[in-house]
Parts: structure tokens; C-alpha cells; sequence
């Protein structure tokens, strides 16, 4: 038997050898000793995988193995890297195209427990009354502890008008809560608009799908059909999405040749620029950008943006933090590799990552019988990327205190939306004051 397992290995350790020697080849390694190293760790996953195929008590198949090994090492790694099985490669290709069947909400792991980041508006988990920062502790009776954000994704999926349950703990509840919802088809329709009093423009983008910008452009035509005093871009709970749709939407708001965002990482062809090129620009009317701890990734680049290039004032609340890129890397099983490759940064170099986008005005949303922080403010208990384990730190980049310091406004207990309702106003104070610009006062 021992002769068989020694055989076994060897083969096993001869693919991985071959197999190593052709990736770092590729990757230009220059340091011989950690080749090494990196063959005797080698040596030890095949000898473990061996034994546990010969040995362990039940039959167990490879492909489980590996693909647990792999999920581990992930593991180690920034809490947005995963790996994708075949079925969940396939979801993450449906998300987005912007239509699938689920619950519509963003999810992450907070201290190893499954974490809302936001729900996605008009969806089953919105109208259920799912808050951002509630922990999902069970999924149909499953407890999360140690289930991956793909894992849960895949059980809260399904097919239209079938139900799932989750046991939500919330932190002003004295105990968990069942949410039973119905699952339907998540058109993501990312981008919805109206006119306020006639003369301000409201456009809400609830994700960056690969349709965002197209439906942008639809909105903003029908908004401007008649002359605008001012424009709000809604970006509170928006996750984010895809990279490119962030740099197109920020695009529609500035003029050409200005730097939008760009990305650091190790190689590279991670190391990128993305500039606005003015076409169908909108410059003629002032933006006020509202976001929250909701606000996530793609909405924190377009935030950014337009905050450094002084095209819009940023109100509402810190964002989530997340600064980072994850490439979908397809692997030759029909599996695939959702891996962090860079960070990105703002036009002037702030960082992201860690940190989130701190608002020109801060507008807190009131809290009845809240917690004060040491700033005086309501503690909202809101998750954001520097609570993850394992996140990436944000040290690189220009200072934070880069943006001028912000102006903190207190909501007042009774207002249904004062983030809103501050943006609104001073969009009107501001047309007022370009009415009597250029008089003199006597």
C-alpha cells in the first residue's frame, strides 16, 4: 500500500512541479530561494491530498479536495477573493447581465458572519425590510458560520416565487428575526430619475450593470429636455459593480481629458488609467452626490471623482471603503477565480481602500435614542470595508485630509429624508445666488 501511495504522489507532485515551473516562468520570479520553498509546500499539499484519497475512512472525491484547498487558501487572502465553482461562475455571469433570480441584496463576511452590505431597491429583501448591517446567522434553517459569500449567494438564488428564510439579528432587536421572502426575477434596472419641483433632476443608480450608462443616457436626455437649476446623483446603497460603467457614468459630468480614476497593482497590466473623453457631457448645471455606508466600490470612483475635480458636492455619510479590483479569471474546468489584483484612487490620489469617501457636508440620518461617538454624532453601526477580516489596508496614496474638512449637519428627528431635503435646498440657494450674481448691494 505504501508503495502505491508513494507512486500516487509522485505523480501527483511531477503535474504540480511541471505545472509551477510553467507559472513562474511566466511571472518572471527572481528569487530562486522561494521557488524552494514554494515546491517543498507543494510536496506537503500532494502528500496530504494522497492520504486523504487512500486513507480517510470514506471515499471522497478529488475534485471536492481541491476545490476545498483552494477555497482555503482564498480564504488567507482579502475577504473579496473566492473562488468560483462551475455553477457559481455561471451566477456571477448572470449578475451581470442584470437579470437573475434571488432576493437582491450585497453580502459580506463580518467577523466571520454573513453581513448585508445593502439591499438593492424595489427588490424581495428591500420590501422585506433588510437593513444594511443585519446578520444573516441561518438561511433556511442552515446556520452561515463558515459559509462562503458564493455558497450563501447560491442558496439565497432560485427560481421565481419560491421562498427562502433567513434569521436576521439586528442590533436594536432583543432577538433573531425570520424573514421569509419570495424570490423573483432581479431585473436590475440600475438607473431610475424624476424631476423635484420642476426644476431639480433626480437620478438614483442602484448598481453599475453592464446596461447603467445606457440607461443614464436615457435619463438624463428626458431630465433635460427643460432647462434644470440642478442635479441630484443618489448613490446611497449602490454596491457597486463593474469598473468600466463607474468610469462612463463619471464620463456624462465632466470634460474631456480628465483623469477619472486609476489602478495600482502588481503587475503591469493592472496598472491603469481611465480619463473622460466629453462626449455627451452635461456640464451646465451643479451636481449634489449623496452616498452613504452603502455606497460601495463603483459608487465610491464616480463620488470620488467628482468631489476631486470639483464637479459636485459629495452630502450624506462616510462610504464603505472598498477600493479594490477583482478580475474574474476563468479556469480550465469551467470554474473561475474572483481575485483582488490592484486598488484604485481617486484623481488626486486619495485612497479608497480602508477609508471610503468622506462627504464635503455630512448629513447624518437621525436615530432616535442612538449612541453618541466621540464626535458628538449619532453611531449608525454601519459595516463598512475596515470592519472585514483580513481587508486590505489603504497607506498608499495622498494624505485624507487631501478634501477640505467636511460641514457636519445634524439630521433632525421627524425628517423623512434629510439628506434629500438638504440636497434640494441648496441646490435652489445656489440658483438664487447665480439670479443676483454680478449685483452690487448698496
Amino acid at each position: 500500500m505504501l508503495k502505491r501511495i508513494n507512486n500516487k504522489f509522485a505523480v501527483i507532485f511531477t503535474i504540480l512541479l511541471i505545472s509551477s515551473i510553467l507559472f513562474i516562468g511566466s511571472s518572471k520570479v527572481k528569487n530562486v530561494f522561494a521557488v524552494g520553498r514554494a515546491y517543498d509546500n507543494l510536496k506537503v499539499f500532494a502528500e496530504v491530498l494522497t492520504l486523504v484519497e487512500s486513507s480517510y475512512v470514506e471515499d471522497v472525491k478529488s475534485e471536492d479536495l481541491i476545490h476545498g484547498a483552494i477555497k482555503g487558501m482564498l480564504k488567507t487572502l482579502d475577504p473579496h477573493s473566492t473562488f468560483l465553482t462551475p455553477d457559481m461562475y455561471k451566477e456571477v455571469q448572470v449578475e451581470t447581465e442584470g437579470e437573475f433570480g434571488g432576493l437582491g441584496i450585497e453580502i459580506t463576511i463580518k467577523n466571520e458572519v454573513l453581513t448585508i452590505v445593502a439591499p438593492i431597491e424595489d427588490t424581495p429583501a428591500d420590501r422585506a425590510g433588510l437593513k444594511a448591517g443585519d446578520k444573516i446567522f441561518k438561511i433556511d434553517g442552515e446556520l452561515t458560520k463558515d459559509m462562503t459569500i458564493m455558497d450563501a449567494i447560491k442558496k439565497m438564488r432560485g427560481k421565481e416565487g419560491t421562498n427562502v428564510t433567513l434569521s436576521v439579528i439586528r442590533d436594536n432587536l432583543e432577538e433573531p428575526k425570520d424573514y421569509v421572502l419570495t424570490r423573483a426575477i432581479i431585473k436590475i434596472k440600475s438607473v431610475k430619475y424624476n424631476i423635484i419641483d420642476e426644476t431639480i433632476g433626480y437620478i438614483k443608480i442602484k448598481s453599475f450593470t453592464k446596461t447603467t450608462a445606457d440607461e443614464l443616457d436615457n435619463a438624463l436626455k428626458s431630465i433635460t429636455k427643460n432647462k434644470i437649476d440642478g442635479m441630484v446623483l443618489d448613490l446611497r446603497n449602490d454596491p457597486g459593480g463593474l469598473l468600466n460603467q463607474a468610469v462612463e457614468v463619471t464620463d456624462r459630468f465632466i470634460e474631456k481629458g480628465q483623469l477619472i480614476v486609476y489602478t495600482k497593482g502588481k503587475i503591469e497590466e493592472q496598472n491603469l488609467k481611465f480619463s473622460s473623453t466629453g462626449k455627451n457631457a452635461y456640464l451646465d448645471f451643479p451636481i449634489i452626490v449623496l452616498v452613504n455606508a452603502g455606497s460601495a466600490s463603483a459608487s465610491e470612483i464616480v463620488a470620488g471623482a467628482l468631489q476631486d475635480l470639483k464637479r459636485g458636492v459629495v452630502l450624506g455619510t462616510q462610504t464603505f471603503g472598498k477600493g479594490s479590483v477583482q478580475t474574474i479569471i476563468p479556469l480550465s474546468d469551467g470554474s473561475g477565480l474572483r481575485l483582488t489584483t490592484a486598488k484604485y484612487f481617486t484623481p488626486k490620489g486619495r485612497v479608497i481602500q480602508g477609508k471610503g469617501i468622506t462627504p464635503d457636508i455630512i448629513v447624518e440620518e437621525p436615530i432616535v435614542a442612538a449612541t453618541k461617538t466621540t464626535a458628538g454624532r449619532p453611531e449608525t453601526g454601519a459595516l463598512r470595508e475596515k470592519d472585514l477580516k483580513n481587508h486590505l489596508k489603504g497607506e498608499e496614496g495622498t494624505p485624507e485630509d487631501a478634501a477640505a474638512k467636511p460641514v457636519i449637519v445634524k439630521g433632525k428627528i421627524g425628517e423623512e429624508d434629510p439628506q434629500m431635503e438638504r440636497a434640494v435646498s441648496l441646490l435652489k440657494g445656489w440658483n438664487l445666488f447665480q439670479q443676483i450674481k454680478g449685483t452690487t448691494v448698496k
